[in-house]
């Protein structure tokens, strides 16, 4: 499909500036490491202290890179699938609200000045900038969102007997869980946070922000993840070489993650309490129930991918595996894909740990805790960036992959790495080593007296793991930056590899409308969140003053 020169040139922006950014936010990822080991005995380097590093490498790779990412790939799933470009306006408004609020954002964190961990959780305080940045980046892509859900309805209206492309219902479920979750995190922002932060207010509710929080912070996991399972449904087989074994099981996960991924916060705050044991056990019970979308695409994945293999002669048990065109550079995508896959097939396991009230005590803000979701976050999600924003380069420029070979290679020894990394980071976590902490200061300081052996072998497998992981990250760049700036050599254009279906499949209307989703979206959410955010209201005790991470003691005002 051609593309407008407009979009074409929003798209790369919007690929370009959380790339460019990312450089930093891996940069940052390897310090962490480093000071985790106890390699650095000290609190900042060249002058970016340790939390403003994690606050750096979080923001950046969690929140800016995803959205950014997240809208590039619906404006070019709309528009190839529905044949209709994004308003011009509106899509010029939501990438100069995403692009200001990122450098506002940005300034507050470089000046050391929104050291606040990645997340909006008081007692925490940052810079005003820092959250008006943020909410911000946030309704850019909301504006993004509604102008695809008008053309989704205009398009609907004159096809209403066809199916909407499964690529299509998955980035708009994906938008609408983004939508409402954000919902909560922007009143959080502007009327806990951000009047606390200008002085306005002299403290704040934190089991409410919190809470508040969490009704985004859980979900915004499946906004991560939901792009991959696009990915995973649409391209992977037609990559493998076979069809899609089922697209009614891809309509069916995406429509269950519309109604299970936001009611399931509270399980982040099962060492709260003020929140009851009752909303804690109904989100637990859910949040396992998020599950079986993720098992109903294993299954569906799965068996396109024994398919394609069978087709090129693969037979046996388990030896068709290898008929699957891991190194190919021609399908450098399915490399990619494949090896999200199988990260997160670790990271799912894990992910019920954290699920069950009695395991969760265990692991809780320990180490643990990021080992999991770096099987998640960095395996699935970010390889399928890592991939399709190369894909998405090349095309839209016309120029031809840099250094093919080892943009083949750069997934499978990120993997390696992303293994190695969440192993130390669990093994230390079953052991108690805490997370967020610089443990060069003390923990993995041999001078100081809470040293702790324990966790010298643990931290040594992060710090190899996540130098591998830097490389990795390092040959990206190279291939990323060398693929767009090279000269042209065909028509800039958008042709996604689209996975056909195995069987004729009749178009089913439940799962071809948003309407009954949307109302048992909301009747979820009402009957798991008004409970939690009643006892966040009334058994929230003194409310806290602010703090810096560093200091354990409050900030006080000098009058």
């Amino acid at each position: 499909m051609n593309v407008s020169r407009f979009l074409k040139n929003v798209i790369l922006v919007e690929l370009f500036v959380p790339v460019l950014l990312l450089t930093i936010g891996i940069y940052h990822g390897l310090m962490q490491v480093i000071y985790r080991a106890g390699v650095i005995h000290q609190a900042s380097v060249a002058k970016l202290d340790y939390y403003q590093g994690l606050t750096l490498h979080g923001v950046i790779n969690a929140i800016v890179l995803t959205t950014f990412f997240a809208v590039a790939f619906g404006h070019a799933t709309i528009a190839f699938y529905l044949k209709r470009e994004p308003n011009p306006k509106a899509t010029m408004l939501s990438l100069v609200l995403m692009v200001t609020g990122t450098l506002m954002a940005a300034v507050a964190m470089l000046s050391g000045k929104a050291s606040v961990l990645y997340t909006f959780y008081p007692p925490l305080k940052a810079h005003p900038a820092f959250y008006i940045g943020t909410a911000m980046l946030i309704v850019g892509s909301w504006v993004a969102y509604w102008d695809w859900a008008i053309i989704y309805v205009q398009w609907k209206k004159e096809n209403r007997d066809s199916n909407t492309p499964l690529a299509v219902i998955g980035t708009l479920v994906n938008f609408t869980i983004w939508f409402v979750c954000t919902l909560a995190v922007a009143y959080e922002v502007l009327v806990l946070l951000v009047p606390w932060s200008l002085g306005w207010t002299t403290s704040v509710n934190v089991v409410l922000a919190r809470t508040l929080f969490w009704f985004f912070g859980h979900a915004l996991v499946y906004f991560w993840l939901l792009p991959s399972y696009i990915m995973f449904y649409t391209l992977l087989p037609k990559l493998a070489g076979g069809k899609l074994y089922s697209g009614t099981a891809g309509r069916i996960a995406f429509f269950l993650f519309l109604i299970l991924s936001i009611p399931i916060g509270v399980h982040h705050q099962f060492g709260d309490p003020s929140i009851g044991r009752g909303i804690k056990l109904t989100q637990s019970v859910l949040t396992f129930g998020v599950a079986i979308p993720s098992f109903i695409t294993a299954f569906t994945i799965a068996a396109s991918l024994e398919h394609a293999a069978r087709q090129r002669g693969g037979t046996g048990l388990y030896k068709w595996i290898w008929k699957l065109p891991f190194f190919r550079q021609d399908v450098y995508l399915f490399g990619y894909l494949i090896n999200g896959l199988i990260l997160f097939i670790f990271g799912g396991l894990t992910g019920l740990v954290n699920a069950s009230y009695s395991l969760n005590n265990v692991v809780h803000n320990t180490a643990f805790i990021p080992g999991h979701f770096h099987l998640t976050v960095a395996g699935p999600v970010f390889l399928a960036i890592l991939g399709m924003s190369i894909f998405l380069v090349s095309q839209l420029t016309g120029k031809k992959i840099f250094l093919p070979v080892i943009n083949t290679i750069i997934p499978y020894l990120w993997t390696v790495g992303v293994l190695i990394f969440s192993t130390g980071l669990m093994w230390g976590g079953l052991m108690g080593e805490p997370r967020r902490t610089n443990m060069g200061l003390t923990y993995l300081n041999p001078a100081s007296e809470q040293f702790h052996s324990y966790w010298v072998i643990s931290s040594m497998l992060g710090l190899a793991g996540g130098g591998i992981m830097f490389i990795a990250g390092f040959l990206y760049f190279v291939v990323f930056f060398g693929t767009f700036f090279r000269k042209p050599s065909f028509a800039p254009t958008i042709d996604f590899p689209v996975s056909e279906s195995l069987h004729p499949e009749k178009r089913i209307p439940l799962f071809d409308t948003f309407r009954p989703w949307l109302a048992l979206m909301a009747l979820i959410i009402l009957m798991t969140y008004i409970p939690a955010i009643s006892d966040a209201l009334n058994n929230t005790g003194r409310k806290a003053p602010p703090y810096l991470p560093s200091d354990p003691t409050p900030i006080v005002k000098k009058k």
